[in-house]
């Protein structure tokens, strides 16, 4: 699963123009899971990106980095319901979709997995990642 760019859980500043309360150490934390996770240390970001969901369980791009460390550890139980979160917070979220699909696929719910590839390959018809995952599924 590839990694997903620019996004961040503290988009608004606080008062001092820094993070809002509590944001900025649920920052440092995705920062390091992401890092951790960009390194192939899947468990070792999977602890991070679960202390900064712990800090800010709403945010989207949490949610779905810590499903991509599920998923890269082999915990895909975990990872199909960090998905399922992240889809239902953004529902458009194509790569939520994704992931939620490979999940399903994983677990042998062809039918499932093909809703959610099928909805992310129409979000990003050029993504050919969420196309070969489709065809996996349809097979």
């Amino acid at each position: 699963m590839a990694p997903r760019a620019g996004d961040g859980p503290g988009s608004s500043t606080g008062p001092d123009g820094g993070l809002p309360e509590g944001e900025g150490e649920a920052y440092t934390r995705f920062q390091e899971g992401s890092r951790l996770l960009e390194s192939g240390n899947a468990h070792a970001a999977v602890v991070a990106l679960e202390r900064a969901r712990e800090l800010e369980p709403e945010k989207g791009s949490i949610r779905e980095a810590l499903a991509r460390a599920y998923f890269r550890s082999g915990r895909i139980d975990a990872a199909r319901e960090e998905f399922e979160k992240v889809v239902e917070l953004d529902p458009v979220n194509d790569y939520a979709h994704f992931g939620l699909g490979l999940c399903l696929l994983r677990r042998g719910d062809r039918d499932a997995a093909r809703g959610h590839l099928k909805l992310a390959t129409i979000m990003r018809p050029d993504a050919e990642e969420y196309q070969a995952a489709l065809r996996q599924a349809s097979a």
